[in-house]
């Protein structure tokens, strides 16, 4: 069962939507800029929806998270070191058959966990009200993430019940409370300093607040009926330790959840220094293939 707005959020289910703009190639179209929620004393939160040309019914829908540590980043940016792929990602997965909402949520220099997960959970519905409409089966969904974005992917996954039907995780955060102690010795954020990305996001330094830390860990919400994930991780990475990649992983896996965990030798965070990123993105994308029969 779909988590319900919290109270004071609305939808602009009714908005008219902006006209789609063909992508180059003739692959599809992108609907630039569209309102999906209006947070009450917020700014309005806005997508970008792309969608395939020639698909033999509705198609299904990644909904993709940006990364940036919760307090930068932008949806038009899939992964920072894949900037100068031609095509770019998104164009890939359009391509490959899928519609693909990548969506904004509120930055913790905006409101603080779990206002993004809420963030996301409306896009969810959003899609699902208007999926008519947009031509998209929204209740075949793949949450894909990448850094503080695979945080809200794996919990959007783990909270959202049935139209999620799997997760592509990569290098997200998945128990702020064992991020420090699974740090390299190389790394270079610290999860539990005061003004670290992890300690704005929830409000208060990760170490004098395990509670809220633990609420806000993918790792707190596992349970048997949850989708199937795919877990990538550099085992390089000095901003969030492949150990949380690998402790999320041992979680599903714990409760009967299908879980794929691969961990890239040499590959630091954003996938900086994997020798092969094609390969990752297409085994991410032949993930979502699978889980949606697409």
């Amino acid at each position: 069962m779909t988590t319900p707005a919290p109270p004071g959020l609305t939808r602009p289910d009714t908005d008219p939507l902006p006209d789609p703009v063909p992508l180059e190639g003739g692959v599809g179209s992108v609907r630039r800029a569209v309102d999906y929620s209006a947070p009450v004393g917020h700014r309005p939160l806005e997508l970008d929806l792309y969608t395939p040309d020639g698909t033999d019914g509705a198609p299904p829908v990644v909904v993709f998270l940006h990364g940036g540590g919760w307090r930068l980043g932008t949806r038009r940016v899939f992964c920072p070191t894949w900037r100068d792929w031609d095509p770019d990602p998104f164009h890939r997965l359009v391509a490959a058959g899928f519609a693909v909402a990548s969506i904004d949520y509120r930055l913790s220099g905006e409101a603080v966990f779990p206002a993004q997960l809420h963030d996301a959970q409306a896009a969810l519905r959003w899609l699902g009200t208007r999926a008519d409409e947009l031509g998209v089966d929204a209740n075949r969904v793949v949450a894909w993430g990448e850094s503080a974005g695979a945080h809200l992917a794996a919990l959007i996954g783990l909270t959202t019940g049935d139209v999620v039907v799997g997760v592509v995780d990569w290098y997200g955060p998945a128990d702020l409370t064992t991020m420090a102690a699974q740090a390299l010795p190389t790394g270079i954020a610290r999860s539990d300093a005061p003004d670290s990305r992890e300690s704005l996001l929830i409000g208060a330094p990760v170490g004098q607040a395990p509670e809220l830390a633990r609420r806000a860990g993918p790792v707190s919400y596992v349970h048997p009926e949850a989708p199937p994930f795919h877990i990538a991780h550099g085992d390089a990475d000095r901003f969030v330790p492949s150990g949380q990649s690998r402790q999320l992983t041992n979680a599903l896996r714990a409760a009967g959840v299908e879980v794929v965990f691969s961990e890239v030798t040499g590959a630091d965070h954003l996938w900086m220094g994997a020798t092969d990123p094609g390969a990752i993105f297409d085994a991410a994308v032949g993930f979502a293939r699978r889980v949606t029969d697409r």
